[in-house]
């Protein structure tokens, strides 16, 4: 049973949407502001859930905080203001997602399986029972060693470097198609989801992030085409 963190001030709104994730059989808690969900990032559920403007803590704020405790802890947002400013800021911080308001709450609900599936399929189980029951699955690649089960890769001298959930989604996809050409829609399907809307750009600057962080990496740019991972 997946744990999801809602974070929504709007009372209705927040009823109603704790309402629908519940019916999936997910276990559900609810935060009215940004405050009180900040003292719950150390629970680390499976998901999050955040509206952008809340007072206190906003929900740029928390996904700060969050990804400083769990750099790829999933993270939805959600947001009545401007799509595109917050989007961008979203993806810059680390969220997986985003659906502007007004939104319908099965919209939501879709959302949330998708992620939670991409995310977690490949350990058979939420992070919460998967890490006392999974066997070490480690990637050498380059000068880094990738633990897939753990979702964490750790440089020659054995520090963890600090990726996001979608970074980690995509330094995988690359893992699994070394040497291959890859399209930027064939990234942005299988690392966004086939629901996503939005600009393939954002794999550009996914890759960007990745690249600095993994300077050790050798990922090419097909210029007019996509990318392509160097098998080392």
């Amino acid at each position: 049973m997946y744990s999801i963190y809602l974070v929504e001030d709007e009372e209705h709104l927040r009823g109603v949407l704790a309402a629908y994730l519940e019916k999936e059989g997910w276990q559900v808690r609810s935060f009215p502001d940004g405050t009180s969900a900040r003292e719950a990032i150390s629970e680390r559920p499976d998901l999050w859930v955040l509206d952008i403007m809340l007072p206190g803590v906003d929900g740029f704020q928390l996904i700060r905080e969050i990804k400083a405790d769990q750099p790829t802890q999933p993270v939805i947002f959600i947001s009545a203001r401007d799509a595109d400013i917050d989007r961008i800021i979203g993806l810059e911080l680390g969220s997986d997602d985003y659906l502007a308001k007004p939104f319908l709450p099965r919209e939501l609900v879709i959302r949330c399986r998708k992620l939670l599936e991409r995310v977690y399929a490949r350990q058979g189980n939420s992070p919460l029972t998967a890490s006392m029951e999974r066997r070490a699955q480690l990637t050498t690649l380059a000068s880094y060693t990738i633990d897939e089960p753990a979702r964490t890769v750790t440089d020659s001298d054995g520090a963890t470097l600090d990726l996001t959930s979608k970074e980690f989604e995509l330094l995988l996809y690359f893992i699994q198609h070394q040497g291959h050409v890859l399209e930027r829609e064939q990234v942005l399907r299988s690392v966004w989801g086939i629901d996503y809307f939005g600009t393939d750009r954002v794999v550009d600057d996914l890759v960007r992030r990745v690249r600095r962080k993994l300077p050790d990496l050798r990922l090419e740019t097909v210029y007019g085409y996509g990318y392509r991972m160097v098998k080392s």
